[in-house]
């Protein structure tokens, strides 16, 4: 069994509001979610208007669908107009 953790900082650069952050990563949210079953929750930068920190977690029997599926996640994130990735990292146990 492998557990994928993975974390991603993202800039929102037209947010001028928690609203607007709020409306964007839900949409994203739900879209990771239904498109990769993952599960995904905001994990930093609670307060912040331009900013995010994405925790997601998956369980699985091969280490390559972890890898497989992190990477189709960053490239969703990466055409995504709304959001720009800065950072992301991932672990595998």
């Amino acid at each position: 069994m492998f557990v994928g953790v993975c974390q991603i900082e993202l800039l929102l650069p037209d947010s001028d509001s928690l609203k607007d952050k709020r409306f964007v990563l839900s949409s994203v949210k739900t879209k990771i979610q239904n498109k990769f079953n993952v599960s995904i929750a905001e994990v930093g930068h609670n307060e912040l208007w331009q900013r995010a920190l994405l925790g997601m977690a998956m369980v699985t029997n091969e280490q390559k669908m972890v890898d497989q599926t992190y990477n189709r996640i960053l490239e969703f994130l990466y055409q995504e107009d709304r959001l720009e990735v800065i950072k992301h990292q991932i672990e595998i146990y």
